[in-house]
């Protein structure tokens, strides 16, 4: 790990840090106890947020810096997570890139008129991000001032191949069929597209960290559907040059949901840190991905609805199996809409009040 992520407790801004235990753990230096953040922490679960997506659309709120910002803040005031992550969407890069993008609340994502054949890249191309993605920017310098250096502040982008998955299938998936068949039978193509996603993606999130995030997050949502070899041809191989191009200048993790059979893989990309899910236990996680890597995760969102007693006892066994050194503590997928506030802060303060023996 080279000097440019060995800071002080500073932001990238320079603003001092009041707590900066995430990124200390994410560059291996001792914490005096383990940090903790959820995954859609930002929305749909905290009362506050429903009130303002009564009044805006999800890409109004998205693409005005004052509103992406009080969200961004809003779990961090009311709930209490040791890090901020900015309020946006993958889905912003296929729509920089040239695609219409609707998210319809309550259906998801809808592309009307999604990639199909070779032909139809014509119609996409590689932005300048600061022109078609700078309300992002102007959301992550607002953000970094308004917290005042209270927490570190990570942003994100989606994976090559799970953006694909959009820019073809057009909607939402289960199985995503078609984008998995469009990279089967149009290999050729895929491969562009891909490319094409991977350098626009390099692009946008050199600008966030341009624009003062402390860590990035990759997420992979849709990695879990391919087999170790397709993951490899398909996804991971375009995750490592977003990794390469970007690990001396953040520090970053991969999240490739139920991709597990490839932590070695992410783990030997140069990423500081690995987001798992709840499917794999933790001591096999670490066998994995090795000794030399965080890991990240990995409550079951779900379990989060179950009476506050059982939150707090499973949180416990869960910060026991990962053990004191290298765990950000985190949901294995994103938080649900209907958990009610009180078991998210039971599980943030779980985590906080837990004290590892030895």
């Amino acid at each position: 790990m080279t000097s440019s992520t060995q800071q002080t407790a500073t932001t990238t801004s320079g603003t001092p840090l009041q707590n900066d235990l995430i990124l200390r753990t994410l560059r291996g230096e001792p914490t005096e106890r383990t940090p903790v953040w959820m995954m859609r922490q930002a929305g749909r679960y905290l009362p506050d947020y429903i009130k303002l997506r009564e009044k805006y659309s999800f890409f109004e709120r998205c693409e005005t810096p004052e509103l992406a910002t009080e969200i961004t803040l809003q779990p961090i005031d009311q709930v209490g997570v040791d890090a901020a992550i900015i309020f946006s969407d993958i889905l912003v890069v296929p729509k920089a890139m040239g695609l219409e993008v609707q998210l319809l609340e309550g259906k998801g994502p809808f592309l009307p008129d999604p990639i199909k054949q070779a032909s139809d890249l014509n119609r996409i191309y590689i932005p300048d991000v600061e022109e078609k993605l700078g309300y992002v920017f102007d959301a992550l310098r607002l953000t970094k001032k308004e917290l005042n250096g209270r927490v570190p502040l990570i942003g994100f982008a989606g994976a090559p191949w799970t953006i694909l998955c959009y820019m073809v299938q057009g909607k939402g998936s289960k199985t995503f069929d078609e984008a998995k068949a469009f990279c089967y039978t149009q290999p050729e193509t895929a491969h562009r597209l891909l490319q094409m996603i991977t350098d626009t993606t390099i692009a946008y999130l050199k600008q966030q960290v341009k624009a003062g995030v402390d860590m990035i997050q990759i997420f992979d949502s849709w990695g879990g559907l391919l087999s170790p070899a397709d993951f490899e041809n398909i996804s991971l191989r375009y995750i490592r040059q977003i990794v390469a191009a970007l690990k001396e200048e953040v520090l970053t993790i991969i999240f490739a949901k139920g991709a597990w059979h490839s932590l070695d893989g992410m783990a030997a990309t140069g990423a500081h840190g690995l987001g798992i899910d709840w499917c794999i236990k933790p001591q096999l996680a670490r066998q994995m991905a090795g000794d030399n890597i965080v890991l990240q995760g990995n409550f079951d969102p779900a379990k989060l609805l179950s009476p506050i007693p059982v939150i707090e006892q499973e949180v416990t066994a869960m910060l026991q199996a990962f053990g004191p050194k290298g765990h950000i503590a985190n949901l294995g997928h994103g938080i649900l809409p209907n958990v009610p506030v009180d078991h998210a802060k039971a599980f943030v303060n779980t985590v906080k009040n837990y004290q590892h023996k030895g």
